[in-house]
């Protein structure tokens, strides 16, 4: 099982230079990646938190490391335009050399993140978009002529290159909520699930493991490597992370991705504590 640090892209880490501080300590460290949230204005009303854009976070996390894995946990690709996003991936993903994870999901909350902004709201249509969008970027990721048509998205006869390094694409997670279905289902069609169950520090269950990815197989139609993402708070006894993972891992999760109480959210001080230590073990 690999393992992964989670942070916010507000608080602290709303300066990349304190991202890629977090990243290269995570890589000295043995951590296999770090995972960064993308979020506009987040869930405070007042709207006077500190935010950065994620794609240059993860900019300054790749030009401070050369091996672990780097992504988004998750992108709104509905509230992006699939064009540019398409583009920015791409970027990344030459310049960390093929690191690159892109975790999509609708994003939360709809209200603050889309409607403040005059957007739509209704999770139906951000549904569509999404995988109007998903489609829509990864045709452009090949370097091929694409034209597409979709309710939403439209490419007409485009060209995007240079492609990413890795090949056939960047890989590509599902975020969402278990139990909710169409989350796993779309998640089945891609490149791994990023599913959230129950609590955000709590860890799931196994049987929970299990059922979720029961399902996404059910609803896959081909045998490729596919990623499941677990998380929580683990402990840094190494006898307590391994009871923890140990049977996660044998239920189907290939990832555990490391996350943080919220009220210690956004606090590079207690971030850097739980990186130095390591990663736990299955």
């Amino acid at each position: 099982m690999r393992c992964s640090i989670n942070i916010p892209n507000f608080g602290d880490f709303a300066d990349p230079r304190k991202v890629a501080e977090a990243a290269h300590l995570a890589e000295e460290a043995g951590w296999d990646g770090v995972f960064v949230w993308d979020e506009l204005i987040g869930y405070n009303r007042d709207l006077v938190g500190e935010f950065a854009a994620t794609n240059i976070l993860l900019t300054a996390a790749a030009l401070a490391t050369s091996r672990i894995r780097l992504g988004t946990a998750v992108t709104p690709v509905p509230r992006r335009r699939p064009r540019q996003l398409a583009r920015e991936i791409a970027t990344l993903d030459r310049l960390s050399g093929g690191r690159i994870i892109l975790g999509v999901g609708l994003g939360d909350p709809i209200g603050n993140e889309y409607g403040r902004f005059g957007e739509p709201t209704d999770p139906r249509q951000l549904a569509v978009m999404l995988d109007e969008g998903l489609e829509a970027i990864t045709r452009l990721w090949t370097g091929e002529p694409v034209t597409f048509h979709g309710r939403y998205v439209t490419v007409e006869d485009v060209v995007m290159v240079p492609k990413p390094v890795q090949q056939p694409r960047v890989p590509i997670w599902i975020g969402g909520h278990w139990p909710n279905k169409p989350p796993a289902r779309r998640a089945a069609r891609w490149d791994g699930a990023i599913l959230t169950a129950g609590a955000w520090e709590e860890p799931p269950q196994p049987a929970v493991v299990a059922d979720m990815l029961a399902y996404i197989r059910s609803n896959r139609d081909r045998d490729e490597p596919f990623d499941l993402v677990v998380g929580g708070s683990s402990s840094t006894d190494p006898d307590r992370a391994h009871d923890l993972l140990a049977p996660l891992a044998a239920a189907g999760a290939t990832w555990w991705d490391e996350r943080f109480p919220f009220d210690k959210l956004g606090r590079y001080d207690a971030l850097r504590e739980r990186i130095e230590y390591g990663p736990p073990a299955a």
